[in-house]
């Protein structure tokens, strides 16, 4: 799987993921920022932290960081798989 494919599926997995129930497709800008940071972080409790910064700085309420790490292990395996690592 190459890196764009990898982009998309991450990308889906963030919009399904609707934290605040407001909708799939309120977080296009949100899950960009987090994709970004997809590329460069491997540590799931590292892109948690960016995840949860990213969303609170956007729609000012707060995620429980067990949600937020529960998704960076999901766009890790989603990384790792597109990089054959798994």
């Amino acid at each position: 799987m190459e890196n764009v494919l990898m982009n998309k599926k991450a990308k889906l997995a963030l919009m399904k993921w609707d934290p605040f129930q407001i909708g799939e497709d309120a977080y296009e800008l949100e899950s960009s920022d987090v994709i970004l940071a997809l590329q460069e972080i491997d540590d799931p409790t590292e892109l948690a932290r960016v995840i949860q910064k990213v969303y609170e700085q956007s729609f000012e309420i707060w995620i429980p960081f067990e949600d937020c790490v529960e998704m960076a292990y999901q766009l890790i395996a989603i990384k790792f798989e597109a990089k054959s690592i798994i």
